[in-house]
């Protein structure tokens, strides 16, 4: 009797990583699994083009598919450096000054808070912010020599250049191949273990950090931020058409600053209205949620905690809660893995976009 997918999809639910110790479909190892006249035919998601246990772990599915009924297997190669981390959200917008990188250590936080396992990565290598607004300074170390573990607060775990400057005021001066090989060094040399969630501040602008991830990661989606003015719109709308060419989902939009209210009540909208509403449909994602103009935001992050873990009953605080639920929602809807494990994004494409190579 030919096998069936549900046999296929039992089978191989036994069959674990030998290095990672858990089965590859828990791992999100398994992807694009057919049957089909008794031929299997499955695509295999790997740490690195150099994998050790490559050879093994081919074997293994291949072993467990024909002992259950499998005529033959065709498998299929593809990379995913974090292979333990169930979505990578990118935090990015083409625009400078937004709070992008509040809204990174507050929705952080906000998933931690909904008991979700978090990492930030601080994908800004010229200007490091989340040292200081995570209140963490010190040097990562290697317990093994292989791999750099992560500093933690606040149950999160954390990785910055700015951990890695003598001094935190200096500069860094790279050239492009140089923020690349640091940028992959934080995503497949750092212990980050099994997360739900790794959140990445990225840089301003369409640079080479969102291509290089593009490329490099099996990114869940983007989290755009923007504030409701028209000059950060301009900029803005530039970040959502490349993450539309190079096949970044758009997971939703965040505008931030979008009004002050008084201790009256009355709302002052200081930078104007609907910007937020534009951009999200440009992107044809929603609006996940609009952030006031708090001032103990800023002081809240100036002294090294987000404002939600600070004072969780601030309107603000509510409302990083509120986006951060519906960004679980949408990652899910979207066909990103759930807190329990499971799919990938489909990545089929679509008509006029660009499909990038995965660099081996």
């Amino acid at each position: 009797m030919a096998i069936s997918l549900e046999a296929a999809q039992s089978v191989l639910a036994s069959v674990t990583a030998p290095d990672l110790g858990q089965p590859l479909s828990d791992l999100g190892m398994i992807r694009d699994l057919h049957v089909q006249e008794g031929t299997a035919t499955l695509t295999l998601v790997i740490p690195m083009s150099d994998y050790p246990q490559k050879e093994a772990v081919g074997r293994a599915v291949r072993e467990a598919l024909l002992g259950a009924g499998a005529t033959s297997v065709h498998i299929h190669w593809d990379i995913n450096p974090l292979p333990l981390v169930q979505n990578i959200i990118l935090v990015m917008s083409g625009k400078g000054g937004v709070g992008k990188s509040t809204v990174a250590t507050n929705l952080t936080m906000a998933l931690h808070r909904a008991g979700h396992r978090v990492g930030l990565l601080d994908a800004d290598i010229y200007g490091p912010s989340i040292p200081t607004m995570m209140g963490v300074a010190g040097r990562p170390i290697s317990q093994d020599g292989k791999k750099i573990e992560p500093l933690q607060r606040f149950g999160v775990k954390l990785m910055s250049i700015g951990f890695l400057l003598q001094d935190p005021r200096s500069a860094v001066i790279w050239r492009g191949p140089m923020l690349h090989g640091a940028l992959l060094q934080f995503l497949k040399d750092v212990n980050w273990g099994p997360l739900d969630f790794l959140l990445l501040d990225l840089p301003p602008g369409t640079g080479d950090v969102a291509l290089t991830l593009a490329q490099r990661a099996k990114v869940t989606g983007a989290v755009v931020v923007t504030t409701p003015q028209e000059v950060a719109l301009q900029d803005v709308y530039k970040s959502v058409a490349m993450c539309k060419k190079v096949e970044i989902p758009i997971l939703g939009v965040v505008e931030n600053m979008s009004y002050f209210e008084d201790p009256t009540g009355q709302k002052h909208f200081l930078f104007g209205e609907g910007g937020g509403a534009k951009i999200a449909e440009f992107a044809e994602a929603p609006l996940l949620g609009q952030l006031p103009l708090d001032p103990r935001t800023r002081e809240w992050g100036d002294a090294g905690t987000p404002v939600i873990q600070a004072a969780p009953q601030l309107p603000v605080s509510q409302a990083f809660a509120t986006i951060a639920e519906r960004l679980v929602e949408r990652a899910a809807s979207l066909g990103g893995a759930s807190p329990e494990g499971g799919l990938l994004i489909d990545r089929s494409g679509g008509q006029g976009r660009i499909k990038l190579p995965v660099m081996r």
